[in-house]
């Protein structure tokens, strides 16, 4: 094999190498041999080799009773990392100990927009309160229109970009409350704009609801959203009002942080 061979078969190696891990999710966190292998477009002998390699360098663990693979240490380790050097979660990260130190027992967290999902980056959580959400989990993605966070960003889009979203994604019910009419989705869109927050009444989750606001950097673009998610029996009209206005006041702050900088990331919307 000349030079130029085996560094196409290299790349192409390492290519489906980043294909295997790519396909572990939240959802996703176990795989059999044979799962890899479909999801690299390997033969099993081929896929166990590389496997094999990713586990010697820590990049997969694999359990003997189970016969399942899963994600290994060395990935947590590079992830904090990643984790950590993320600009607009280190500058929030107080700002959502504020917020939670207002809103009580509730769970506050911090999303992006990223390839067409939302992302959620950074979460806090009362440690008292006796039911625990995991709806914001961190390095969760979600469809563009879901939740609060989705209703927030799309209401940023333009009229294409929306119609795109909403053809790739389409508008499902998920609750008795979910919005599947895209005539009246798009109208709630104009009326988040309007108000400058979202607030999702049990759309994306039966007796939680969630409010949550944009945060804006130094180009006057969209990149980010601080939200808060709570048991929808657990406040009434005047609660509600507070927990909007924290959650304004935070993402306000976090743009105020911002106001003299342009996160390196893809951004979206005006004011």
């Amino acid at each position: 094999m000349d030079d130029i061979s085996e560094k196409k078969f290299q790349n192409k190696l390492l290519e489906r190498a980043f294909n295997i891990l790519g396909s572990f999710s939240l959802d996703k966190k176990e795989q059999t041999l044979s799962e890899l292998s479909r999801a690299a477009g390997l033969a099993k002998s081929t896929c166990h080799r590389l496997v094999s390699t990713l586990i010697a360098f820590g990049y997969l663990t694999y359990e003997e009773s189970s016969k399942h693979y899963s994600l290994g240490p060395k990935l947590f380790e590079l992830g904090s990392v990643v984790y950590d050097s993320i600009s607009l979660r280190k500058i929030a990260s107080q700002h959502l100990d504020d917020l939670l130190s207002r809103v009580g027992n509730k769970a506050v967290a911090l999303a992006i927009f990223e390839d067409d999902e939302v992302v959620y980056i950074d979460r806090r959580e009362d440690k008292r309160n006796p039911i625990k959400f995991s709806t914001t989990e961190v390095g969760r993605r979600r469809p563009p229109h879901f939740g609060m966070f989705g209703l927030l960003f799309m209401a940023y889009f333009g009229d294409d970009e929306v119609e795109r979203l909403l053809n790739k994604y389409p508008l499902t019910a998920l609750t008795e409350k979910s919005i599947t009419d895209p005539v009246e989705f798009r109208k709630r869109l104009k009326n988040v704009r309007k108000l400058g927050y979202s607030f999702d009444d049990e759309g994306a989750f039966e007796d939680l609801s969630g409010v949550a606001a944009a945060i804006w950097d130094g180009s006057n673009s969209v990149v980010g959203a601080v939200g808060c998610s709570f048991i929808s029996a657990s406040v009434n009209d005047s609660t509600r009002q507070a927990v909007i206005s924290a959650v304004c006041e935070a993402a306000g702050k976090v743009s105020e942080s911002l106001s003299n900088t342009v996160l390196p990331r893809t951004i979206w919307g005006r004011r």
